[in-house]
Order: C-alpha cells, then sequence, then structure tokens
C-alpha cells in the first residue's frame, strides 16, 4: 500500500511523459500495447487503460509501468519524478529526413511553358529518357509522402478485408468475382513481345488484355508465392481503372548484364516526356502498392512486425515474397524514416526508395564506374553469401554525419537471375527523440572508425546507446548490425571520405 502511495504521490507527470514517449516514437496506443504485451503480456495495459494513464485517470501499477519503461528503455523513476521536463520529452513536430525541395529563385524561370522546353532538352543532354523520368517523377512522389498512401490502403482492404494471409485460392476467387479471366502461356512468340513492346531479352511474367483477361506464364505456377502477387496486381488495375488496359507488361529481371543498356534503350528510345510514359509509370506504382497492401494490410501485417521484430523472413509466414516485406515495412511501420533497394549486379537499381532522404550510391537509375564498395547493397552483390546480413553505416549527409542501419539479401528472381534486396532506417531521427545528440554520436562513431582504415567494432558506450535505440525500435537485425563493424560510406568513391582513401 506504502508502494502505491508513493506511486501516486510521484505521479503527477506520469501520463504527460508516456504520451509524449509514445507520440516521439511515433507509437500509437495500439503499438504500445502491443510492445508491451510482448514484454509481459500479463502485466501489460491495454489501449484503454493506456489512454486513461495518458489522460491522468488512472496510475499504472509499479508492475505494469516497469513493462512501459522497458518498451523506452527508461528507469522507472524517471517516470515518477517531479520534473516535466517539457522541453526534452515534447515531440519535435521538425522535420527529419525525408525529401525535401529547396526554394528555386527567380520563380518565373520555373513556368510550365519554360519547363515544357527545357526538360526534354535536359533529358537529351543526360542521356535520360523519359519513362526513366517518369519514374523518377514518381518516386520523388511517393518519398516525399514517405510511402503513406491512405486511398490505396482502403481500397485494397474492401477487396480483401483485412484478411492475412490471403490463399491462391481466395485471390481466384476475388478473380472471378471481378469478371477476371485467366489464360496461361508457356513461351510468347516475337510477333507477341513486339506487339507488347518487350525485347527477347526479358522474362514476360504476365501481362493484362482488356477489359478481362489476365495472361500468366507458366513458370508462376512453379511460384505460387510471385502467382499471388501478380494476381493481386491485376485485381488493383480492375478496382482502380476498370481494367481499361493501360497497365505495363510485368517483366523479370535480365538473362544477361551485358545486355543493360540495349533493354534500356528498347524500352524507350526517345528522351521527349511522352503522356504514355507518365500514365504506365504511375499505373505500375499504384497497382503495385494496392497489391502489397492487398496482400499484407496494414494492421494485421504491422502487428506481425512487431511479434516477430521485424525479421526479413516473415513472409513465409504470410505466404509472400521479401521483396513486399520489405516494402510494406517501409510503409506501416510507425517510423517513418526508411529506404529500401533492389539491385541487380553489378550494380543495377531496379527499384528505390529513399524516405529517409539517404543519397543514392548510383547515378539517374544508372550503373556508375565508382560506386563505394562499402556499401552494405554492393557487398552483399559480390558476396556468396545467400542469408541476410545487417550493417551500420555511417554517411556524410551535406555537412552532417548520419548514422544508417541495414538488413540485406541475396534471392533469386523468376528467370533464376541472383537480385539483392536491401531495407534500412536513418537512427538519427530515433537519436534525438530519446535527448540525445545525434550528430554527436555519429562523429564519436566516425572518429572510431576513421582511426582503423573507416571500418571499426562500435565502441562499447556507443554501442550502449544504440542498442537502446534497437529496443525501442523494435527491429532485430538493428541489434545484430551493432555487434558487427560500423563502415564509413559515400555515394561515389571519388570523394571518399576514408583515410587512406578506397581508390586514391
Amino acid at each position: 500500500m506504502a508502494g502505491k502511495t508513493t506511486m501516486l504521490r510521484n505521479a503527477h507527470f506520469l501520463g504527460t511523459k508516456v504520451r509524449n514517449l509514445r507520440k516521439r516514437n511515433k507509437l500509437t496506443m495500439e503499438d504500445l500495447s502491443a510492445r508491451c504485451i510482448k514484454v509481459n503480456a500479463e502485466a501489460a495495459p491495454s489501449v484503454s487503460y493506456l489512454s486513461m494513464i495518458e489522460r491522468g485517470k488512472r496510475t499504472p501499477s509499479r508492475q505494469m509501468l516497469e513493462v512501459i519503461a522497458q518498451v523506452f528503455q527508461k528507469e522507472v523513476n524517471w517516470f515518477l519524478d517531479d520534473v516535466p521536463e517539457e522541453e526534452a520529452i515534447t515531440p519535435d513536430r521538425g522535420n527529419h529526413g525525408g525529401i525535401s525541395g529547396m526554394a528555386l529563385e527567380p520563380g518565373f524561370l520555373f513556368t510550365n511553358d519554360i519547363l515544357q522546353i527545357a526538360i526534354p532538352e535536359m533529358l537529351s543532354q543526360t542521356g535520360t529518357s523519359g519513362r526513366q523520368f517518369a519514374h523518377l517523377l514518381i518516386r520523388a512522389h511517393q518519398e516525399r509522402n514517405q510511402n503513406h498512401f491512405p486511398d490505396l490502403e482502403r481500397a485494397a482492404e474492401e477487396v480483401g478485408k483485412k484478411e492475412m494471409p490471403l490463399s491462391l485460392d481466395t485471390l481466384q476467387s476475388i478473380c472471378k468475382q471481378m469478371g477476371l479471366k485467366v489464360r496461361w502461356f508457356d513461351k510468347l512468340k516475337r510477333a507477341q513481345l513486339n506487339r507488347l513492346g518487350v525485347g527477347s531479352d526479358f522474362l514476360v511474367r504476365s501481362y493484362f488484355e482488356a477489359p478481362d483477361t489476365i495472361h500468366l506464364s507458366k513458370q508462376l505456377k512453379l511460384q505460387p508465392v510471385r502467382h499471388k502477387y501478380d494476381l493481386a496486381v491485376y485485381i488493383a488495375h480492375k478496382v482502380l481503372h476498370n481494367g481499361d488496359g493501360v497497365k505495363s507488361v510485368m517483366l523479370t529481371g535480365r538473362h544477361q548484364i551485358e545486355e543493360i543498356r540495349e533493354v534500356e534503350n528498347h524500352m524507350s528510345q526517345s528522351s521527349a516526356v511522352d503522356a504514355q510514359d507518365i500514365i504506365h509509370a504511375w499505373r505500375d506504382f499504384e497497382c503495385s502498392f494496392f497489391a502489397a497492401a492487398l496482400l499484407c494490410p496494414k494492421v494485421p501485417f504491422r502487428r506481425l512486425l512487431e511479434q516477430h521484430a521485424y525479421e526479413v523472413n516473415i513472409g513465409k509466414y504470410v505466404d509472400v515474397s521479401t521483396s513486399i516485406v520489405m516494402r510494406r515495412m517501409t510503409a506501416v511501420s510507425p517510423y517513418p524514416h526508411w529506404h529500401y533497394f533492389d539491385a541487380y549486379p553489378p550494380g543495377k537499381l531496379n527499384a528505390v526508395y529513399r524516405g529517409n532522404g539517404i543519397p543514392l550510391p548510383w547515378g539517374n537509375m544508372r550503373m556508375v564506374q565508382d560506386p563505394c564498395q562499402h556499401w552494405a547493397v554492393f557487398r552483399k552483390i559480390d558476396s556468396d553469401m545467400s542469408y541476410s546480413s545487417a550493417q551500420i553505416s555511417l554517411l556524410d549527409v551535406g555537412s552532417e554525419s548520419r548514422i544508417y542501419c541495414c538488413e540485406s539479401i541475396k534471392v533469386d528472381d523468376l528467370a533464376g537471375n541472383k537480385q539483392v534486396l536491401c531495407a534500412g532506417i536513418d537512427m538519427n531521427p530515433a537519436i534525438a527523440a530519446q535527448g540525445e545528440d545525434p550528430f554527436s554520436l555519429a562523429a564519436d562513431l566516425k572518429k572510431a572508425c576513421g582511426g582503423r582504415g573507416g571500418s571499426a567494432m562500435i565502441p562499447r558506450s556507443i554501442k550502449r546507446e544504440l542498442n537502446s535505440i534497437a529496443k525501442i525500435l523494435n527491429i532485430a537485425w538493428l541489434e545484430r548490425g551493432i555487434e558487427n563493424e560500423a563502415r564509413v560510406i559515400c555515394p561515389r568513391s571519388g570523394a571518399c571520405p576514408r583515410d587512406p582513401k578506397c581508390f586514391p
């Protein structure tokens, strides 16, 4: 009884501190309750009880408070002192990471008329195709919104009823309900490829024929996970565009790396910004996003990620690919500062997402001659390891050093080509959310690596700080990365910050 009396006497700011910590870490009450259940199911607060704690209507038991404190890596007494620490715990509403534009003056140079004249000329001079430029526009839009597209999420949930996992039989039933028919093909003839606008060096996995026919490669029969995804994409096309047929062919990989430039030229030989390029790029994105949301609805998948601490192999529980798992992480995680790469050797990007603003280690969706060899995705491309691996990286972005961590894994595409999938986060906002100075921490870690040629095991004091962040974010591969060497990286070897430099 005395302990409870002490709790009541010292709990003036307890609810406010819990609320501010929760908001600072971008957690809903449902998220926090789930985290607490993972620590101690018997002592964890329900969502309604958390609400009352935050509003000062209830005071948690000592055991319950210990659970909440463990989630946020705080001492119990921190919640019970008489100091509001308002400046330290009030959520910062400013922008951290993400893609932001710069003010461009004089404004008259950026009128629609001048841009329509200048952009095709710029694309021609830089060797960027109209299709590539369209994808850059879509990617910028996606990154600016940090992968939050609630209208697409809701549309997918209405179709799938938030069911997870969705079986192949269920997806086939949805297709039938929508009047969609499935036809199988073995190998497309040259005339068919020409009609679809595809070169023979691509593997066509599926395409849509308006108004209601899905054509699937027979190879998908052997890979139900990919079979499910392709059906989900065409369900999206039917829902969003009534199956009008304005949808790109779904292709897989490249059979020969030497053919990359030839394929790029084949896909779009003009640098003009064609309206068809824009609409295909946008529909490819939104149908892909819808498909992933259909297979991994936001709330159930977010709970699954929490239960398994964001392990990239959880696709086996819901019969989806690692690619979808990683992409959905960036969309459903309460922590918004993510990046995602999908790369083919020796360094060609198939997909990019940079919601945390990390600079690209490549050029404009093209291979470059001097990529930094220490990026995790490049190290994985050059490695024979098939298992996933985590890496802490230090990268100068402008005048600031930032700490990133990513998990990379090598997989096979439908054509048997090796590709590397990589999901990662910018740790600086999470460090700042706990009242620490991320730039000082990054500078200390960079100094430790600098004395060892650019790579070093993380010093114990820094490791303690980063482990605390890993537990708060509940990301298992972040904890594994902290046990490995941290590496100083840069976008291009020509600007190598290491001493000695990788390439003198």
